[in-house]
């Protein structure tokens, strides 16, 4: 590379060096890209890990937000989303190297080689990444601990970017305190070859707020979780290597464009036809409780002419499912509690508001 490329800014803050970004990133941007973590198991210990306590240091697997129990499960949720990608993350991928490789071979199997792979590691282990190529994964992106930054010397990076039909960047969070440190690892991974350098803005999550409050950083702002001077430092990093090829991704971003994209995505693969599905990726749909859902299924039916498409009964659950605008139009005419459910289109379905219509029926309480 020998002219400087000109800082190109996206939606919500990122920014790149140049215009081309890595491919793992494009899918993501589009939503597209499934996230599977493969174990919550890693021994780099970095301090600004946002793991949940329900995944950090647990051996367990989730894809997208639904915890699974086997591979079967993890292509399941990849067609559920209609995934063009997977971002195979932890923990660290490859403490279950056999698992992982297992993994890349199914995910490419099921979905072809246009299936998009990247995994994220701090463990820089050349022949660990001569076997995951080998099984079809297309990019790899290191996370060295923060200590490392500056003796990227001492790593095999460069035996790692050497491998053929492996694309290989580096992946880390700009930390204020650590601008030079982080400028000598943009330096020495872009002579050693790697494809880009991704620097991540710094947050707090659930998982890293005690730890976060201890090495004294600050929020952003009231709205925001990130800290406050990493954006700041990464944009300055970018500047100060304008002939790298450097990509800032901001909190913003991930959640105002990827993470929004993702559940617009998964939410119209699989939303029934009377669902209503927002600009948010939230699903929309009216909800009758019953004793008898099957009855009260029969009586919309018979007394108000619903088709049945536009309904369903969940008998485990003592409600019927129903299209909003149909269940608003009848609810005063019906002997039941009612409302619209609004939930994310994710594995979990958490719902995110609720909202009765009709008139309650005598003998029920406020919920």
């Amino acid at each position: 590379m020998t002219e400087a490329m000109a800082i190109k800014r996206f939606g919500y803050g990122s920014a790149v060096n140049g215009r081309k970004l890595a491919e793992g990133c494009k899918h993501c941007m589009e939503g597209s890209k499934m996230v599977l973590l493969i174990t919550g198991r890693c021994s780099t210990g970095c301090f600004y890990c946002p793991l949940s306590a329900e995944k950090k240091g647990k051996d367990v697997i989730y894809a997208n937000e639904r915890m699974v129990s086997c591979l079967e499960e993890i292509v399941a949720e990849a067609e559920a989303m209609d995934a063009t990608g997977t971002g195979i993350t932890g923990g660290d991928p490859l403490s279950v190297m056999e698992r992982t490789v297992a993994a890349v071979s199914l995910l490419k199997q099921r979905f072809g080689k246009r299936h998009h792979i990247h995994l994220y590691t701090s463990e820089i282990d050349p022949e660990k990444a001569a076997i995951l190529r080998e099984a079809g994964l297309d990019e790899i992106r290191f996370h060295p601990h923060p200590d490392m930054w500056e003796r990227m010397d001492e790593t095999r990076l460069a035996e790692v970017v050497a491998i053929p039909g492996l694309t290989v960047g580096i992946e880390v969070p700009a930390i204020p305190g650590l601008g030079s440190a982080l400028d000598a690892l943009v330096k020495h991974s872009v002579g050693a070859g790697v494809a880009f350098v991704n620097i991540n803005e710094l947050e707090f999550s659930e998982g890293n707020w005690d730890m976060m409050e201890r090495q004294g950083y600050l929020m952003k702002g009231e709205l925001s979780s990130s800290v406050s001077g990493s954006e700041e430092l990464a944009l300055g990093v970018m500047a100060a290597n304008r002939k790298a090829p450097v990509h800032f991704c901001s909190s913003a971003f991930k959640d105002g464009v990827q993470l929004r994209k993702r559940l617009v995505r998964r939410a119209r693969r699989i939303a029934e036809a009377y669902d209503v599905v927002t600009e948010d990726g939230t699903l929309i749909r009216g909800v009758i409780l019953a004793d008898d859902p099957q009855a009260a299924i029969r009586m919309l039916a018979e007394e108000h002419d619903v088709p049945s498409r536009l309904m369903h009964a969940r008998v485990g659950a003592g409600r019927v499912e129903i299209a909003p605008w149909i269940l608003e139009d009848l609810a005063d005419d019906l002997p039941f509690e009612c409302y619209l459910s609004e939930e994310y289109a994710s594995a979990d379905r958490l719902e995110v508001e609720r909202v009765p219509v009709g008139r309650r029926p005598p003998g029920t309480a406020e919920k």
